[in-house]
């Protein structure tokens, strides 16, 4: 913008708000003046906001602390709506960080403010409160689901004695003499 612009804007401001009534009152004042003219706008008044995250992060949580045990210890500060910890897919063994739903979210914070940094079976507990814009749509699915483990060995054996096309025993035998000779 050029000085001359500039001149103009400012001159077309002072007329502006020379020709627009000034009242005594503070109400009716504008917050600010719009910078075109038209009529004073007032600024949309906020609400505080208001905290409605529920949902925890729970991290370090130790070994042979599962579900049972995480619902019954974190039910003594309120009711829990969900509560899901994550697991290997193939062995179903805890990795060790899980999350946690209240259905009050005063009781989260309290939670939260209370249990971080928790000492809790040589471990010390990392919980920390999940804003609700960053709580992902399938963080939820499954998470009442039982794990039933795998029996690898009944799997490993219904692999080994499995029926076997002609093609495929020929190139295990080619396979088993090849390894044979190389010795």
């Amino acid at each position: 913008m050029g000085a001359k612009q500039k001149k103009a804007l400012k001159k077309n401001l002072k007329e502006v708000s020379s020709q627009l009534p000034v009242s005594s009152d503070r109400k009716d004042t504008a917050d600010f003046l719009p910078l075109e003219g038209g009529p004073r706008r007032k600024l949309p008044e906020e609400k505080p906001l208001v905290n409605k995250a529920a949902v925890l992060y729970i991290g370090r949580i130790p070994r042979w602390f599962y579900e049972k045990e995480m619902h019954a210890f974190f039910s003594q500060f309120g009711t829990i709506r969900r509560l899901r910890i994550a697991r290997n897919k193939k062995t179903g063994k805890s990795k060790h960080f899980g999350f946690i739903e209240f259905s009050d979210p005063d009781v989260a914070e309290v939670v939260a403010d209370a249990m971080h940094g928790y000492l809790l079976f040589e471990h010390i507990l990392q919980v920390h409160l999940i804003p609700p814009e960053h709580v992902h749509p399938k963080l939820w699915r499954g998470f009442n689901h039982g794990y039933k483990p795998l029996d690898w060995v009944q799997v490993e054996c219904k692999r080994q004695n499995k029926v076997r096309t002609l093609e495929e025993c020929k190139k295990l035998m080619e396979n088993i003499l090849n390894h044979d000779q190389k010795r």
